[in-house]
């Protein structure tokens, strides 16, 4: 991988590149602040990096402010960022996280954690390599312009990376974030989730583009909806997105679905053919997570995506028993 780590203190510059050339056959490159940075990605021709390292607390730009810009910089988009820093409280990691971050590691840190860290993003970016290749070797007229870059073929189950709407997260992301709150028993969280309605229906009538602007614009609603709470959501994949809630704020299940519903029929969604889209969600249970952690805390809001996709399954499933009576009788 090609790698930007950004702090102010040269010996945590001078530790990185021990620990990343103990890890791999990675590049480093080195900034002393977030300026310095922004200049070093600006430079013309200068292959994309694939990861990035940012420390928090710098002077004059920190490491979240330099994550939310460079977050609107559409090659570094998705680019997995790491914040290294000795900021432990949840605010700093709320805001990183909210900015952008992909994952959060708190100094001083083991070399085994960072080294462990990195693999991950090394998997994910490896991953996503053939992908990015197919959708630049498209044609530019079957590419938007203007948009995020789509691939030729979205899978239903898939998780997909929503930018630009206020809350919203990469699921890898979220899976660190109650991860790193989990070392904090997780004060006062809760976690539920939306599943969009006859999803795969969606999927199987739409193109990859129709289909990532549908949960886009769904996203988009849902934030709008919750605005007033302190959240962070994904789209986990399967028209499911997964929420966790802050401020001890718990939800009510019932009430939230109804809220988002009434502001999506009064939301105007078109698929490309100028048809009008209806979609609907259903919530399942709300879960505390607080006392649990790591992979309990995980298995909640696994659980809390499972009981949303059952309650829209059931939903459906009570519809069309009505609609057999009604047409029998």
């Amino acid at each position: 991988m090609k790698i930007l780590a950004v702090d102010d203190d040269p010996i945590i510059l001078e530790l990185l590149a021990h620990f990343i050339a103990a890890s791999g056959d990675h590049k480093l490159v080195t900034a002393g602040s977030g300026a310095e940075a922004l200049n070093i990605i600006a430079q013309v021709g200068l292959r994309p990096f694939d990861c990035f390292l940012f420390d928090i607390n710098m002077p004059e730009m920190t490491g979240i402010d330099l994550t939310r810009v460079v977050r609107e910089i559409s090659r570094h988009a998705h680019t997995p960022t790491l914040m290294l820093t000795a900021m432990s409280d949840k605010r700093h990691v709320d805001a990183a996280f909210t900015a952008g971050a992909t994952d959060y590691l708190t100094k001083p840190f083991e070399m085994g954690d960072f080294t462990s860290r990195l693999g991950v993003v090394n998997q994910m970016v490896s991953a996503r390599r053939p992908r990015t290749k197919k959708i630049f070797s498209a044609p530019a007229s079957k590419r938007d312009s203007g948009g995020p870059l789509i691939p030729e073929h979205l899978q239903l189950h898939a998780p997909i990376a929503i930018h630009d709407v206020e809350n919203v997260i990469e699921y890898l992301a979220m899976e660190n974030y109650v991860a790193q709150l989990s070392r904090s028993a997780l004060f006062g969280s809760t976690t539920f989730a939306f599943s969009i309605r006859q999803i795969d229906v969606f999927h199987s009538q739409m193109t990859s583009f129709e289909f990532y602007s549908l949960v886009s614009d769904v996203a988009e609603v849902i934030s709008d909806t919750m605005i007033a709470h302190q959240f962070l959501m994904s789209y986990a994949g399967n028209g499911t997105f997964v929420c966790v809630t802050e401020g001890g704020w718990r939800p009510q299940a019932a009430q939230m679905m109804d809220a988002v519903n009434l502001a999506l029929s009064q939301t105007d969604l078109f698929d490309n053919a100028g048809l009008r889209l209806q979609p609907r969600v259903s919530t399942g249970q709300t879960i505390r997570l607080i006392w649990q952690t790591g992979a309990s805390a995980m298995g909640a809001i696994a659980q809390a995506h499972t009981s949303a996709e059952a309650a829209g399954l059931a939903h459906e499933a009570a519809r069309n028993t009505l609609w057999t009576v009604e047409n029998s009788a």
